[in-house]
C-alpha cells in the first residue's frame, strides 16, 4: 500500500493500535493439508507461513496459553455447508474423511487444545468459540493461519465483534496470491485488528 493511502487513512482516524491484553489465546485458523498439498485444488504455496505457525505454536505451548485450532468439516452428501458450499463447490475437499482436511504437519492438536469445527469462514460463526474463550478468561485473540482474505479475515472481524482484542500475526497468515493478502491485511489493520509479527508475540508472551 502506498504511503499516500496510509496517510489518508491515518488522518481520518483509522489504523489505531489497541495493543495486547492480559490474557491471550492462540487461534490457529484452518491450517490443513488442503493448503499445503501441491495436488490440492486449494494449494496456496504457504510453506513459509506454515513454518512461522509451527514456531508460533511452540511459543504458545511453551508459555502455557490456551490454544484453539479451527477446521472446516462437512458431512458428505449433506447440505451442512449451506450457501458457502454452493458458492464454492471446491469446499468438498473438507468433507469428513478427506486427507486434505487433516491438520498440516507440525500443527496437529495435542491433549488439552480445543478443536473448533465449523462450516463457514469465521471460527466464531455457529460455534462455541466465544463461550470457550470467555470461560478461559481470554481477552486477546492471537490469530494465525489461512487464508488471509477468507477464514482469517472472518475470524479476526468476529473476534473484535465478540469483544476480544483481535491481533493478526502478519507473518503467520497467508493466502494463495499476494494481492488479496496485502489488501486484507491493510483493511484489517485499519478497522478491526492490530497487526504484529511472531517475534512481537514472542516478546509479549515472555513478558
Amino acid at each position: 500500500m502506498t504511503s499516500e493511502l496510509e496517510n489518508n487513512y491515518r488522518s481520518s482516524g483509522f489504523h489505531r493500535q489497541l495493543g495486547f491484553g492480559r490474557n491471550p489465546a492462540l487461534l490457529l485458523v484452518d491450517f490443513v493439508k488442503a493448503y499445503t498439498d501441491r495436488d490440492s485444488p486449494l494449494y496456496a504455496g504457504v510453506e513459509a507461513v506454515l513454518e512461522k505457525c509451527v514456531e508460533l505454536l511452540e511459543v504458545a505451548r511453551g508459555t502455557g496459553i490456551p490454544v484453539f485450532h479451527s477446521k472446516v468439516s462437512y458431512r458428505p452428501g449433506t447440505k451442512d455447508g449451506g450457501m458457502f458450499k454452493r458458492k464454492l463447490p471446491i469446499l468438498k475437499v473438507f468433507d469428513q474423511g478427506s486427507p486434505l482436511a487433516e491438520f498440516a504437519d507440525g500443527l496437529e492438536p495435542v491433549a488439552g487444545e480445543e478443536v473448533v469445527t465449523k462450516q463457514y469462514p469465521s471460527a466464531f460463526f455457529g460455534t462455541s468459540l466465544a463461550d470457550l474463550l470467555n470461560t478461559a478468561g481470554v481477552d486477546t485473540a492471537l490469530i494465525a493461519g489461512v487464508t488471509t482474505s477468507g477464514c482469517v479475515r472472518g475470524t479476526a472481524v468476529d473476534a473484535m465483534q465478540s469483544g476480544f482484542r483481535s491481533i493478526v500475526i502478519r507473518d503467520a497468515v497467508g493466502d494463495r496470491h499476494p494481492e488479496p493478502h496485502k489488501a486484507n491485511l491493510f483493511d484489517l489493520q485499519a478497522k478491526y485488528s492490530d497487526l504484529v509479527t511472531v517475534e512481537e508475540v514472542r516478546q509479549y508472551l515472555a513478558g
